[in-house]
C-alpha cells in the first residue's frame, strides 16, 4: 500500500462545519441563522488577524449554501457538494487571491463569468486580501458587488479592514473575528493530540498555544514542529532562571543566568523579547487572566510573580527592556546592552530615573503594609574600615566638607579674638582673619579641621564661593588657592588691579572660610606667577584704614553672620565688575600686556 503523503495539522484538523469553528461563537450565529432562516447576504467582508477562521467560515458558508442534507443550518459534510468543495474541486466555489491578482483585468474576468450558471444552488466568490486590490480594480468590482445575480455570493476576507476602500466595506455585511484566549487554543490542542494520536505532553501543548499569540494556524504549525523535534524548548530559550533572579534583585545570578544562555547561543534580541513577554504575561495575570496567553500551572507561576515584584516593577521592568531593544540596533556589542537592562531591572538602587525611585517607594509601602520586605534586598556591603596606622594618610582625610557641612557652618556664632586686660591683638591678629567661631555644643579645639590646600579648595568649590554676596563671587571666581601655609591660605588672582578690587571684600571670604572650618583662617591675596608683591612683605589682606575716630589700626573689626547685608543677596554684579573681569582675563591670557587708561 503506498504510503499516505504527509499533511499540515491546520490543514488536516481545518474546521468543516459551524460546529468545528472555536472562538467565533458571533460569526457562527450571524452566518448559521442567515442559511436556516434564508436570508443570506449578497456580499461579507470578513476581517480579523491571520489564523482566526475567516478563509474557512468562507468554505463552510458556501457547503451550508449548496449542501443537500442541511439540518439547521448546518452542513452535512457527507454530501457530494461538501466533499468536492472540502476538496477543492467545486465549480460552486472560486477562491480568488487579490495580493496576486490585484489588477483590473482579474477582477474584469470575474464579473464577466459571475452571470454563468453553476450545477449547485449558489456560487460564492472568496477574495482573500481584497485590501490589496488596485483602486481600478475595487471600482471595477463595485457594480457587480452591488447588485449581483440572484445566485451570487461574495465573500471578502482581509487582515486590514482600514485599507478596504469605503464604497466595498459600505456594500457588505461586516464580520469581525477575533484572537483565540489560550484556554481555547488549549483546547483545541488537546483535541487535536487526541484525535492525531500524537505523543506530546502539556508542556508541549503550552508552548505551542504561546507561541500562537491567539492565531489558531500558528498553534497547530507550532504543535507540528514541536512533534517533529520532540522538544518543547527548541524554538524558546528557558529564562526561568533569569526571571527569578530578577524577582529576587540578585544581579550576579541575572549575569550568570544570562551568560548560560549566550553560550547556548540564544541572541541578546532574541532574549529580551522573549523575557519581555515573560513580564508581559506576568502583568496580564494579575490584571486581565483571560487575556494572558498561558493556562493552567504556568499562570498561576506568573500570577505568583507579579504578587511578589509588584506591578509597578513589572511595568519598569518591561519598559527597560523595550528601551534595550531599541538601543540594541545600533549597539557595537547587544550582549552589552542586554547585561545592563536586566541588572537595572533587578536593582532598583542601580537605576537613578523617576521609574526606579516611584519602584523603590513601592517597595517601602508593602513592607509597611506587610511588615517586612515585600522584595528580597541585597545586603549591604561591609564598611570599608581605614587603617589610620598609616602615616602617609592625614588624620583628617575622612572630614571632606560636603554642601550640607558649609550650610551648617553659616549657623555657627562667630566671634572676634578679644585681648586679655584690654590690651590690643597683635599685628597678625588685627587683620580680618582673626575671628574665632565657637563650636556649637562647647566641642573643642582638638575637633577643628585641618586646613590645607587640598581642603580648603575643597570647600571652596562645595560652597563657601557660593555662599559670598553676588559681587564677591564675581570677583573671586577668576582666582585659586595655590597654598595654605603659617601666613594664611593664600588665593591667586590674575593680575594686581584684579587683586586690588578683591581687597575690600577679602574680609566676607576670611569669615566664610573660617566659619567652614571652624578655626581663624587668613587670606593672603597674591598676583598669579609672583609678579608684583606687595613691597612691605606684609598680608595684603589686612583691614583697610579705619576712619577717624576709630580704635586705631589695632581695633576688631567685628562681623556678625546672623546679621549680613541683605543688599548682598540681592544686587547683582556691576557692568564694571564684568568689564574688570573680562580685562583681567585678556591680560592673563596675553602675557607682557598692559591696560592703558585714556
Amino acid at each position: 500500500m503506498a504510503d499516505v503523503p504527509f499533511v499540515s495539522l491546520y490543514r488536516r484538523f481545518r474546521p468543516g462545519r459551524f460546529g468545528e469553528l472555536r472562538g467565533q461563537d458571533h460569526v457562527v450565529r450571524a452566518l448559521q441563522s442567515a442559511v436556516r432562516d434564508g436570508r443570506v447576504s449578497h456580499a461579507y467582508l470578513f476581517s480579523g488577524p491571520r489564523g482566526t477562521g475567516k478563509t474557512s467560515s468562507a468554505r463552510i458558508l458556501a457547503k451550508a449554501l449548496n449542501c443537500l442534507q442541511l439540518t439547521d443550518g448546518e452542513p452535512c459534510g457527507a454530501c457530494m457538494s461538501c466533499v468536492e468543495i472540502a476538496r477543492g474541486t467545486s465549480l460552486d466555489v472560486h477562491e480568488l487571491d487579490a495580493a496576486s491578482n490585484n489588477g483590473v483585468d482579474a477582477m474584469r474576468d470575474l464579473v464577466a463569468h459571475a452571470a454563468l450558471g453553476t450545477p449547485g444552488r449558489w456560487k460564492v466568490y472568496i477574495v482573500d486580501e481584497v485590501h490589496m486590490l488596485s483602486n481600478a480594480a475595487a471600482n471595477s468590482l463595485l457594480k457587480t458587488l452591488e447588485e449581483p445575480p440572484s445566485h451570487v455570493v461574495f465573500v471578502l476576507a482581509t487582515t486590514e479592514p482600514q485599507k478596504v476602500p469605503a464604497t466595498i466595506r459600505s456594500r457588505t455585511q461586516h464580520l469581525e473575528f477575533r484572537l483565540l484566549g489560550a484556554d481555547t487554543l488549549q483546547t483545541l490542542l488537546e483535541s487535536v493530540r487526541d484525535q492525531g494520536g500524537l505523543e506530546v505532553d502539556d508542556s508541549s501543548l503550552q508552548a505551542a498555544v504561546r507561541r500562537a499569540h491567539g492565531s489558531a494556524r500558528d498553534a497547530l504549525s507550532a504543535l507540528d514542529q514541536l512533534v517533529a523535534s520532540g522538544e518543547s524548548e527548541v524554538d524558546r530559550p528557558e529564562l526561568t532562571s533569569v526571571v527569578s533572579a530578577i524577582a529576587a534583585c540578585d544581579a550576579g545570578d541575572v549575569l550568570l543566568s544570562l551568560g548560560a544562555l549566550l553560550a547556548d547561543g540564544w541572541g541578546p534580541p532574541q532574549l529580551a523579547t522573549e523575557l519581555v513577554d515573560d513580564f508581559r504575561q506576568a502583568f496580564l495575570a494579575a490584571l486581565a487572566p483571560d487575556l494572558c496567553a498561558i493556562s493552567g500551572a504556568q499562570r498561576s507561576a506568573f500570577t505568583e510573580l507579579a504578587a511578589s515584584m509588584g506591578l509597578a516593577r513589572v511595568v519598569r521592568t518591561m519598559e527597560i527592556l523595550g528601551q534595550a531593544l531599541i538601543d540594541m540596533r545600533d549597539a557595537p556589542d547587544p550582549q552589552v546592552v542586554l547585561e545592563i537592562a536586566t541588572v537595572r531591572a533587578a536593582r532598583a538602587d542601580l537605576d537613578q530615573g523617576t521609574a526606579a525611585l516611584a519602584e523603590r517607594v513601592s517597595v517601602l509601602e508593602r513592607a509597611v503594609v506587610a511588615g517586612a520586605h515585600a522584595v528580597p534586598l541585597p545586603a549591604p556591603p561591609e564598611p570599608i574600615q581605614a587603617d589610620v596606622s598609616q602615616a602617609t594618610q592625614p588624620a583628617e582625610v575622612s572630614r571632606r566638607p560636603s554642601v550640607g557641612a558649609v550650610q551648617r557652618s553659616r549657623t555657627e556664632q562667630v566671634t572676634p579674638i578679644q585681648s586679655s586686660e584690654g590690651t590690643s591683638p597683635s599685628d597678625s591678629e588685627a587683620g580680618a582673619g582673626a575671628f574665632a567661631p565657637v563650636p556649637q555644643g562647647g566641642a573643642s579645639a582638638n575637633a577643628r579641621a585641618t586646613v590645607d590646600r587640598d581642603s580648603v579648595t575643597q570647600a571652596w568649590g562645595d560652597g563657601v564661593l557660593h555662599s559670598l554676596s553676588a559681587r564677591a563671587k564675581a570677583l573671586f571666581s577668576a582666582g585659586r588657592f595655590v597654598a595654605v601655609d603659617e601666613s594664611g591660605a593664600q588665593f591667586a588672582l590674575p593680575n594686581a588691579a584684579h587683586r586690588d578690587r578683591c581687597l575690600e571684600l577679602a574680609p566676607q571670604v576670611e569669615v566664610a572660610l573660617s566659619a567652614h572650618f571652624g578655626t581663624p583662617l587668613r587670606l593672603v591675596l597674591v598676583v598669579d606667577g609672583g609678579e608684583d608683591e606687595p613691597s612691605t612683605g606684609a598680608s595684603v589682606s589686612g583691614p583697610k584704614p579705619l576712619p577717624d575716630g576709630a580704635n586705631g589700626p589695632s581695633a576688631h573689626v567685628e562681623v556678625d553672620l546672623e546679621e549680613e547685608d541683605p543688599e548682598d543677596f540681592q544686587s547683582a554684579p556691576t557692568v564694571e565688575d564684568h568689564q574688570s573681569a573680562a580685562v583681567d582675563r585678556l591680560l592673563q591670557t596675553f602675557p607682557g600686556t598692559s591696560e592703558i587708561n585714556e
